[in-house]
């Protein structure tokens, strides 16, 4: 039994695959890119090879082609020749392999056991942390899935597709629009007019709702849910971080009845409602609807939360409500900071998941002004930048108390609202004339007849 034990001492690691992805690369310059995808710099267990690959980066670098004498030179100008074992190691590396055939199977096998002396790493440091009574057990949590997910992201291969590689995709997506005689090709957010422009929302799209407190963020959230889950039946989610489920769902069956939330709240219902109130419900019922209800939620716990439904539940688009609620895990760094690092996470999460993730966002001060624009968006310009889709709610404040100001006749007793579409990475941008029926809270279509 002594041999396990001694085995387990020694940090995985396997010193042929290691010499032969460096022998393969100092017979060939063009093995070179192919191992890249995989290693690092100190993805070696040997330190001498290590100082070999750090030489062969170097001079690949340089536009150099890469072989004994080039990589020796390089290593005897750094100073590094000792630690790299001598020029007798680095010339004995190309007899180790016959050919570079197989460089990315030990690329490969390096990377895999370097990613195992990581995960041991991790563990050792967080089994340290885990006896130290003075840090909180959820912050060790959160630290490990941090890690882990740091390990996983940074280990993504890169590779390139040739031009005849991603035609043939790209003409499908195409043809099955042309075959299907749709108007939107995407996701469709139940508002004809913004699918002219937008063609529905697509797969890894980072899109931003912005508007004032109290014009009606949620409720345009919950409207565009409604139509997706409960019309369509297309698997949505629905982050949110300021409402309970329970006020949220409420809002949500008074929303599908068409009964004034109000009444719903106070108990004032008339015989009739509860019949509506019924099939609505029932409709709700049957969706597939998931509701994530976790106030002061974290950023890791929110990618951790997304990964997991979109996994167990297959859901095609999520909603979070909204961005100035969730958490960085480093509150000591300016609140800007926060927001950009939390931005670039969710439009990583859409490009990871594939599905489209429709954020929620306050904007400025000015926005009650003006017509709100791209520097309206609260706490930092990178949203502006990760952002793949931007639209803002407004309407005049006042229109909110004069009824002089409504929308026009046949469209009910709703306030007319503007939708501007301010920014689409791959479209058009315009204006979505909107009415939002207070007395339900949601929005419906200009156009609509009642």
């Amino acid at each position: 039994m002594a041999a396990p034990v001694l085995k387990d001492k020694i940090p995985p690691h396997d010193d042929e695959a290691e010499r032969a992805a460096l022998g393969a690369m100092l017979m060939d310059a063009d093995a070179i890119g192919a191992a890249m995808q995989y290693l690092r710099s100190g993805d070696f267990y040997s330190n001498a090879n290590n100082r070999v690959y750090e030489a062969i980066l170097g001079v690949y670098d340089k536009s150099v082609k890469a072989d004994i004498l080039t990589v020796t030179g390089e290593l005897r100008q750094n100073g590094k020749l000792d630690e790299a074992g001598g020029a007798a190691y680095v010339s004995s590396l190309t007899s180790v392999v016959p050919s570079s055939a197989n460089i990315e199977y030990y690329a490969k096998t390096v990377q895999a056991y370097s990613l195992r002396r990581a995960l041991l790493r991790v563990s050792g440091e967080i089994s340290a942390k885990v006896f130290n009574e003075s840090m909180e057990s959820r912050m060790i949590l959160e630290e490990t899935q941090q890690r882990i997910f740091d390990l996983s992201d940074n280990r993504q291969a890169f590779s390139y597709k040739s031009a005849k590689q991603i035609v043939p995709g790209a003409m499908k997506i195409i043809e099955n629009a042309y075959n299907s005689k749709k108007e939107f090709t995407g996701i469709p957010s139940g508002f004809d007019e913004l699918e002219k422009y937008t063609s529905g929302f697509h797969p890894s799209e980072f899109i931003i709702i912005g508007a004032r407190p109290s014009i009606g963020k949620t409720a345009l959230a919950l409207t565009m849910t409604s139509h997706i889950a409960i019309k369509r039946k297309i698997p949505t989610a629905f982050f949110t971080l300021e409402m309970s489920e329970m006020a949220l769902m409420q809002r949500l069956i008074a929303m599908e009845a068409r009964i004034e939330s109000n009444n719903l709240r106070n108990g004032f219902l008339k015989s009739s409602d509860y019949q509506a109130l019924m099939d609505a419900a029932g409709n709700i019922y049957e969706a597939p609807l998931y509701i994530v209800d976790m106030p002061n939620m974290k950023i890791l716990d929110l990618r951790a939360q997304a990964r997991r439904i979109r996994a167990q539940q297959k859901v095609e688009i999520i909603f979070i409500d909204y961005l100035g609620l969730i958490s960085s895990e480093n509150n000591f760094i300016p609140r800007y900071e926060q927001i950009s690092e939390i931005s670039r996470s969710l439009k990583s999460l859409a490009r990871e998941l594939d599905i489209p993730i429709v954020v929620l966002c306050q904007l400025t001060r000015e926005a009650e002004k003006e017509k709100p624009n791209l520097s309206f968006l609260r706490d930092s310009g990178s949203i502006e930048q990760d952002a793949d889709v931007v639209m803002f709610l407004h309407r005049e404040r006042e229109s909110d108390k004069k009824s002089g100001e409504q929308a026009p006749a046949g469209t009910g007793e709703g306030i007319k609202t503007s939708l501007i579409l301010a920014k689409q990475r791959n479209g058009p941008v315009g204006t979505v004339d909107l009415v939002f029926m207070s007395k339900y809270a949601k929005f419906e279509s200009m156009t609509k007849n009642y």
